[in-house]
């Protein structure tokens, strides 16, 4: 998986040095972690991406996608994060520096990743439209923002022995152009601007088509979708305040996105014809005629998505909501509750 977490923690020295050791972290972790993620590689039944005809209703569990490149991707994630996991856990102690419902999220991004791409809905997607958005969606809703909040940027830095990690922090600051660079992607109009133009971009019936027909394509629309959406979640999910965005800014951020997404899911779900001549003949052993195929995508795109950024508004909000102002005796104009200035 890209590693979009770039900024060297907060502790340079914390990076460079291992703490004190604390206790003894459970050395069944890595052990489980590793063959979970490759235990995703052995379905009974496996097909190559995109070969041949579209699937139809009775080869459904007949339809995982054997893909060895993203498997092979998911597992060395998984490993990498585990090993990082473990020798910062074994430093400070279990759960200390990534919690435990940190790394329960990064899991969860990898297991939202391997359904996308490994699962029947990659193969369906071939076949309806409404399929395929539900992977898009999967990938860039769900599985970037969890692999974020897994904190994978910090866990890479400690899967590194001490020298190297040393060197990477000190080529960090040394660097002009790629810090430069990120702190350009950063920008909340820049990330905005690449996530949501992807989105409209490869919706497009003439580069949508090219994907279902050229795997490549394909590959690079997925490619743009996940590495876009990372870009895009990055700021939300930062752990460090000080490099979040501002409360107003975070409000705006997704709320832009998610009316971006009704306005884009609205169009497709009341377009008067069907915009993807790909599923014109692939529909119909689903019960669905091609322009039906078209409205459930519009649907899914506009409502479970769109609602998916407006829930991401909770933890930036609540916390300001909560440390409002609280006094038991209420001003107006000056005068207090009980008549007094």
């Amino acid at each position: 998986m890209p590693e979009p977490h770039f900024d060297p923690p907060a502790s340079s020295a914390g990076a460079a040095f291992c703490l004190p050791s604390a206790s003894v972290v459970r050395s069944h972790f890595l052990r489980r972690a590793v063959p979970a993620s490759l235990a995703l590689a052995a379905p009974v039944h496996v097909v190559w991406a995109h070969a041949g005809r579209a699937p139809e209703p009775h080869d459904l569990w007949a339809s995982w996608t054997f893909a060895p490149v993203v498997i092979a991707g998911l597992a060395l994630a998984v490993w990498w994060y585990a090993r990082g996991v473990r020798r910062l856990w074994h430093a400070a102690a279990v759960g200390r520096g990534i919690a435990r419902w940190r790394v329960a999220c990064f899991v969860g991004g990898i297991l939202t990743v391997a359904l996308a791409l490994l699962s029947p809905i990659d193969a369906v997607a071939t076949a309806l439209f409404a399929v395929h958005m539900t992977q898009h969606m999967l990938l860039v809703v769900v599985a970037a923002p969890l692999l974020l909040v897994g904190d994978p940027g910090l866990s890479s830095l400690w899967a590194l022995n001490v020298p190297a990690r040393r060197s990477v922090t000190a080529w960090w600051r040394r660097a002009r152009t790629v810090p430069a660079v990120w702190r350009v992607l950063r920008q909340p109009l820049v990330a905005w601007m690449l996530h949501v133009g992807t989105l409209w971009v490869w919706h497009l019936p003439t580069l949508y088509g090219a994907a279902l027909r050229d795997e490549r394509v394909h590959v690079a629309e997925h490619a743009a979708f996940f590495l876009t959406a990372l870009l895009f979640w990055y700021p939300i999910a930062e752990r460090v305040r000080s490099r979040r965005f501002g409360v107003g800014t975070t409000v705006f951020y997704l709320f832009a996105a998610g009316l971006q997404c009704t306005v884009l899911g609205a169009a497709i779900t009341f377009a008067r014809r069907p915009w993807y001549v790909g599923h014109y003949g692939t529909t119909a052993a689903w019960g669905l005629t091609p322009l039906e195929d078209q409205q459930l995508a519009g649907l899914i795109m506009w409502i479970p998505a769109s609602l998916a950024y407006l829930v991401a508004l909770v933890p930036s909000v609540l916390p300001v909501l909560r440390s409002g102002p609280r006094s038991s005796d209420p001003t107006v104009a000056g005068v207090s509750a009980r008549g007094t200035p």
